[in-house]
């Protein structure tokens, strides 16, 4: 398979983003927030075949010791098929100096442990769609509500 890596969002379609999150079961925003998300970023990437929007992905950072994949995903005919490997590559080769964090939709695990990812013994994370996460049965967002005085998370 032929692909086409681009490494900025000039003349990327937000409509051909939103299809992809909406094929994986992943969006959670309306298109503009989605179209604003690619310009606050330190590296994004996206893959081609052909003129055909296949994944994409982006992460941010201080470019220094840390890093954050807050955006990836293939559509689901193309995943396995070696799509998603460039896009965390260059992520990760852009930012050698860091570690990444991020998290993976239920069941994609093994992609990420494939690319040398490790699961982490603690983590904690503040959402502010709490239900539409829990909606997507996204791990985690099953969470029993914490009770810290007047606040519940």
């Amino acid at each position: 398979m032929n692909l086409k890596l681009q490494f900025d969002a000039k003349n990327i379609e937000c409509s051909s983003v939103v299809c992809i999150f909406d094929e994986v079961n992943m969006r959670f925003h309306s298109n503009e927030i989605t179209d604003i998300t690619f310009s606050n970023r330190h590296t994004c990437v996206f893959v081609f075949v052909g003129d055909l929007l296949m994944g994409f992905g982006k992460s941010i950072s201080g470019a220094v010791y840390q890093a954050a994949i807050c955006v990836f995903a293939v559509l689901p005919s193309h995943q396995g098929n070696g799509v998603g490997n460039p896009i965390i590559d260059h992520m990760i080769q852009n930012c050698l100096k860091c570690s990444f964090i991020l998290y993976a939709s239920p069941g994609k695990e093994i992609f990420y442990e494939k690319k040398k990812f490790r699961k982490l013994k603690t983590g904690l994370a503040f959402f502010t769609k709490i239900e539409k996460m829990r909606e997507k049965d996204f791990p985690g967002y099953q969470l029993r509500s914490i009770t810290n005085g007047s606040f519940k998370i």
